[in-house]
Formats: C-alpha cells, sequence, structure tokens
C-alpha cells in the first residue's frame, strides 16, 4: 500500500513515498516560499524516482499543523486535489506528533519530547509526549516564560526541539532541559504515522478537513513608506 505524505508547515517543502510502512524514497526542500510553486513538481517527481505509478498511491497524508497558515493551506490544498483526482482517501497527521515520532528513537526512553514550532514574539505552538508518543500535554500555544515548563521539568528531562526551541534555550534554564534547535520536520515521519492510520482505516472527509491552524490567520498590514 503506497502512501504519498506532505509536509509543508514550515518553511521546508518535504514529500515522502512509504510502501507498507517502508520508507521509499523523500524530497526535502529547504527554500523558503517555495510551496506553492514546487509542491507539485516535487510530487510527481519523487513517484518517478520511485518508479511508482499514480494509480499504485492509496492514500495522501497531510501534515495537518501547526504551523504556517500558508504552507498548511497549500499542503491541504495539493492533498485534496491528490486524492480527489486519484478517488483515494486522505490522512492528516498532527506536525508536532511527526516532529516527535522523529525524535522517539534518538533520546533515552525516560526523556519527555517537546517539539516547538514558532508562532512569533515569544510564542511558539508545542505539545508534550513520552519516546511512545503517549501525548503528556496536547498541541497549544504558549508564551514562554521561566515558569513555562517549571513543573514538568522538575522532576522529568525534557528535550525542547524544533524551529521554536532556540529562541526559548535562554529563558528555559534548568538542568532538565536540553535543546536541539532544528526543525525535525520530516514527510518521511509523517508517513510512519499515516501507515497506522491507513490500517486503522482513519481517514479525513475530503471536502470539510481544515488544518489544525491553533490561531486565525492575521493579515500584517504593509507600511505607507510615504505616509
Amino acid at each position: 500500500m503506497v502512501i504519498l505524505s506532505i509536509d509543508t508547515s514550515t518553511r521546508i517543502c518535504s514529500v515522502a513515498l512509504h510502501n507498507q510502512g517502508e520508507l521509499l524514497a523523500e524530497i526535502n526542500l529547504h527554500v523558503a516560499q517555495s510551496h506553492s510553486e514546487k509542491l507539485a513538481v516535487i510530487c510527481k517527481d519523487i513517484l518517478a524516482y520511485a518508479g511508482v505509478k499514480q494509480t499504485d498511491v492509496k492514500a495522501v497524508a497531510v501534515a495537518a499543523g501547526p504551523g504556517s497558515y500558508t504552507g498548511l493551506r497549500i499542503g491541504t490544498s495539493t492533498a485534496k486535489g491528490l486524492c480527489y483526482a486519484l478517488d483515494i482517501p486522505l490522512i492528516a497527521v498532527n506536525t508536532l506528533r511527526g516532529m516527535a515520532n522523529t525524535m522517539a528513537l534518538k533520546v533515552a526512553p525516560d526523556t519527555l519530547l517537546c517539539p516547538m514550532l514558532d508562532a512569533r514574539r515569544m510564542e511558539v505552538y508545542c505539545m508534550l509526549t513520552d519516546t511512545q508518543l503517549n501525548i503528556i500535554k496536547p498541541t497549544a500555544p504558549v508564551i514562554v516564560t521561566e515558569n513555562s515548563f517549571a513543573e514538568i521539568l522538575s522532576g522529568n528531562k525534557v528535550l525542547f526541539f524544533g524551529n521554536g526551541a532556540a529562541k526559548c534555550q535562554p529563558v528555559l534554564q534548568h538542568p532538565n532541559a536540553s535543546f536541539l534547535t532544528h526543525s525535525a520536520i520530516s514527510a518521511a515521519s509523517i508517513g510512519q504515522l499515516a501507515w497506522q492510520k491507513f490500517k486503522n482505516n482513519e481517514f479525513e472527509d475530503l471536502a470539510y478537513f481544515e488544518p489544525d491552524y491553533l490561531k486565525e490567520f492575521q493579515a500584517i498590514k504593509p507600511k505607507n513608506l510615504f505616509a
């Protein structure tokens, strides 16, 4: 069962292809604002590279947020378009859960995972899981202060990681806190989790599915340089 997976929740445009949960191919494009131009091309190219026909794809998985409003919108619309065209189901995977899945086998079993996505200023989107991906604190926007994770850090080692972790590191000074500031974004991880959902028939309603933006989109009014 071939699943095509898409993650455009950050500046990284990531696409992966799995068969029965085994990774066939992955393409990660680290170019800002390239999603709308490159995503459809990457989806086409990865099938060609792996020697997979479109008709062999049995589901499309998408990182469902949180993350960039524009990125999530582009990824979702592309995934829906493929599902409609191929008459196959859509699978949605929480972006932060996908990030946690990427790190779960790279840390000690007693370490808690806190994937973070930058939400501007001192706010992040984050969740807290153990290495088995059991959710300890669900996805939420958090304004980071020195006391934000004090209770959990008092008795647990916690790895903070993702593109929101760098700005938190100077604030969260605690011996149980460790940090990785890379994004850990990977459509390959989304695809691994999507395979489990596929086997459980956990599909989305194509007509009504929307990403989990967590916040309403706020357009920034450009400054009038001549005022």
